[in-house]
């Protein structure tokens, strides 16, 4: 495919607001979307930025999900600081982008999780002003594998290994109160939209 062919390539205007609403590199985004998603429509999508403090480092992230010809596709771009291993190496800004194309047929679960504060007073139909939405597709699993170890303290047996299989999945939690009721109810909308194309 022709890097022309991927520029003619347009998102819509409402996912393209919403990227531009990020303020995470839209323009490095847009792109990577475009990259994936190729000449299909879309059907649905949820923007997610965060912005993490880890000890003196501020660091972006942002997510996208995007439905489009049958399959979705998850877009991350992050802050990535190189290790500096020689004196001689000068500090830059660096963004990491990833797609991943999962088929919807391949997705096994869309939860919604409603979070509701003083559930004593909750009026019907508000569903609270926090969700977090979470899709589980199977197609990778994480072991994590550690020394298997009995009550003994004194025990000098091998006992082999334990671990725990983690299926892969992804969760976007969306507040109210700090992404705004426009973005809660896009992510609504979204599990929605996900839930009925994925529940045939």
């Amino acid at each position: 495919m022709s890097s022309s062919h991927l520029t003619a390539t347009t998102l819509p205007d409402a996912l393209l607001h919403d990227i531009e609403q990020a303020g995470y590199y839209p323009a490095l985004v847009a792109d990577v979307l475009k990259a994936a998603i190729g000449p299909h429509s879309v059907d649905a999508h949820l923007v997610q930025a965060e912005t993490t403090i880890d000890t003196e480092t501020v660091r972006r992230h942002i997510t996208v999900l995007v439905m489009s010809g049958g399959r979705l596709v998850i877009a991350h771009a992050d802050d990535h600081t190189p290790s500096l291993d020689a004196p001689t190496v000068v500090a830059r800004n660096v963004a990491t982008a990833t797609t991943e194309t999962v088929p919807l047929s391949a997705i096994r679960g869309v939860m919604l999780t409603h979070v509701v504060n003083s559930p004593e007073k909750y009026r019907p139909g508000s569903l609270g002003r926090e969700v977090t939405v979470t899709i589980g597709w199977g197609t990778v699993s994480r072991v994590d594998m550690l020394p298997a170890a009995c009550g003994d303290p004194d025990c000098a047996a091998d006992h082999g290994y334990e671990g725990t299989i983690t299926a892969d999945d992804i969760s976007i939690r969306v507040s109210a109160d700090a992404d705004g009721e426009r973005n809660l109810q896009n992510a609504l909308a979204f599990a929605a939209a996900l839930s009925s194309a994925t529940g045939h």
